[in-house]
């Protein structure tokens, strides 16, 4: 999971995540059209998501098609779960004490 994680980190490899859930398997070409960087380096992204298996990878003909694969996702969502119950008591409990505070 440290691998989800790592890649995750970045802003760039979370927006090809997005893309790839809103609009679907693409090329990497159509995914570099979103980007300004060099197409290199968006493959070294693209790489880091592979790696991590939050994406596959599909040779057709001369060009790389890319899709979500959403397995780590739900592994990582299954790891939060206990922390965002945590937050959302103590945001409840902060609720209630400030809907006792008189209005000024």
């Amino acid at each position: 999971m440290a691998d989800v994680f790592a890649a995750l980190a970045n802003p760039t490899r979370r927006e090809l995540l997005r893309l790839l859930l809103e609009r679907g398997e693409q090329p990497v070409q159509q995914l570099a059209d979103h980007f300004d960087m060099r197409r290199p380096s968006l493959s070294e992204h693209l790489r880091v998501l592979k790696d991590a298996g939050l994406v596959t990878e599909q040779p057709i003909g001369r060009q790389r098609f890319y899709a979500l694969r959403p397995e780590p996702l739900r592994e990582v969502s299954d790891w939060l779960g206990p922390y965002e119950r945590f937050w959302r008591a103590r945001l409840a409990d902060l609720r209630e004490v400030l809907d006792g505070l008189p209005d000024e």
